[in-house]
């Protein structure tokens, strides 16, 4: 700040008796404070303009994060997949964020955030209309996190249906859940207006509020219910159980892809766990503290990684136990598993927390596949039981494990937090109810959806197409081709294992 100045001898000559030189020198060392209070304004000003610049920048550096993980959706997606669908795999990762972006910019946005709002739904800023907005704290940064989270509930929910269904259902379902599914859950619980939201200034649902810091059940919950819906409905890909009713592996056609996918993912999430705090300038116990918003989102990234890293361990182990082999594809989807558990309260709970959150999601994950396989569900990237089951435990782990100073901290005071950590009760029982209205309220609307897009014909592609693969039949050819010396293009050559069949002549699939 700078320092005002006022020169012995410029004063001196006002100093005595008189009363209007007294006047004068009163005037001057008035005038001289006023530029000091000017400057120091100014200053203000500086910092305040510094912070939301630095803050803006942070939530847009996340928001590229985010973004990237739907790389690492499609190169899993690709990997999980047999080799005659990747490329509709492939499309149907792109449509969803550019069919999301067009609609969450429209709708989803305002229907999340509009504020000032009732608590069931948003009703401001459609088309970003008002935005920026100082009143509600918006910017346009704002806007591009929360559109790639709303794509990512959607691409969540591709994995489950794919390998059988038809691309005009991917853009109907895509453009529904960006639009108005995904943004009223997250109104609920994210909105300052939301019913059962932690960040409600009003009534709080059990006095508590959910804490749901960055999406297991807002995200994950809601594109695993949303699958489910879809791969039941559509039912088993043909030849993945046999006649008695037992599984049959189909297993994708890159555990390469699968891999890049999975750290494209690890990657990413250091965004949507951490940056899910929108602010990182932010000051814990007043100002000149080493420790502030910015070293919880350090310890959010801790979680993160703690959790995930468990997760994959347990599962290399469980399914060692349980098959004999050591097998990529198994480590990575419990590695993914422990994110997604972790994603509700990775800022509210000890490093050690996120260990006992990694374990318990493989465990959930294994146990969720094994009773997919007796019901004769197919989801052919797990994403179903991985998202919407370890998301669930996440939510309930959440409520055992919050630790009332974080929740302080990220929140604001009289929140509930962990029962194991003395917290009581109530903010279980809030967790309780966000599963329940979660599954309830997707059910409602995209397992409907689903029903009539499979009555109208518009769902599940036909038999013989399904059998020649998608990539051929809808989309013009095979996404791998070469050429060999006399310059004719061929399809990848592939054995195809088909169930009770003996012969295993390569075919070109």
């Amino acid at each position: 700040m700078a320092q005002s100045s006022c020169p012995a001898a410029q004063l001196a000559q006002y100093i005595g008796n008189n009363a209007t030189s007294a006047a004068a020198a009163a005037n001057l060392i008035c005038n001289q404070f006023d530029a000091v209070t000017k400057q120091f304004a100014a200053v203000t000003e500086q910092y305040t303009d510094t912070r939301h610049a630095v803050d803006s920048t942070y939530l847009l550096f996340s928001a590229y994060l985010v973004f990237s993980m739907q790389l690492g959706f499609a190169m899993l997606c690709a990997g999980s997949v047999r080799a005659k669908n990747t490329m509709n795999i492939m499309l149907t990762n792109v449509l969803d964020a550019a069919a999301g972006g067009l609609f969450y910019y429209l709708f989803g946005f305002a229907f999340a955030f509009g504020s000032p709002s009732n608590g069931f739904i948003g009703r401001h800023f459609f088309g970003l209309s008002k935005v920026p907005s100082q009143a509600q704290d918006f910017d346009y940064s704002n806007f591009l996190y929360q559109w790639a989270f709303a794509i990512a509930a959607a691409g969540i929910t591709s994995g489950s249906i794919a390998e059988r269904t038809q691309f005009v259902a991917y853009l109907i379902y895509s453009s529904f859940l960006t639009g108005f599914v995904y943004p009223v859950v997250s109104h609920w619980f994210w909105s300052t207006n939301g019913w059962a939201s932690a960040f409600n200034t009003g009534n709080l649902l059990f006095n508590s509020g959910v804490i749901d810091f960055a999406g297991s059940g807002v995200v994950h919950m809601v594109g695993g219910i949303a699958g489910l819906w879809g791969a039941l409905i559509e039912g088993p890909r043909i030849g993945r159980f046999d006649h008695a009713g037992r599984a049959v592996a189909l297993r994708g056609h890159s555990a390469s892809l699968v891999v890049l996918g999975t750290f494209m993912l690890w990657f990413g999430w250091y965004g949507f766990n951490p940056g899910s705090f929108n602010k990182i300038l932010v000051t814990y116990d007043g100002s000149g503290n080493y420790y502030g918003q910015w070293s919880a989102v350090g310890r959010t990234a801790v979680t993160t990684t703690l959790a995930g890293c468990t997760a994959a361990l347990t599962t290399l182990f469980g399914k060692r136990i349980l098959s004999g082999h050591w097998n990529v594809t198994d480590v990575c989807n419990g590695l993914l598993g422990g994110f997604a558990a972790i994603t509700a309260g990775c800022s509210v709970v000890e490093p050690w927390a996120a260990i006992v959150c990694g374990f318990f999601a493989s465990l959930v994950l294994i146990g969720c596949n094994k009773l997919a396989e007796i019901v004769n569900y197919d989801d052919p990237l797990e994403a179903a039981q991985l998202h919407g089951g370890c998301g669930a435990w996440g939510i309930i782990f959440t409520a055992l494990f919050a630790k009332k100073e974080y929740v302080d901290q990220v929140y604001q005071s009289g929140r509930g937090y962990g029962l194991f950590m003395g917290g009581g009760g109530k903010l279980l029982a809030a967790h309780v109810i966000q599963i329940l209205v979660i599954t309830g309220w997707v059910s409602a609307t995209m397992g409907p959806l689903f029903y009539v897009l499979s009555k109208m014909g518009l769902l599940r592609v036909s038999p013989e197409d399904e059998l020649a693969g998608m990539d051929l039949t809808r989309h013009g050819g095979f996404a791998y081709a070469y050429e060999d010396d006399e310059s004719h293009k061929h399809g990848i050559q592939l054995k195809r294992i088909e169930p009770n069949c003996a012969s295993s002549t390569p075919t070109s699939v």
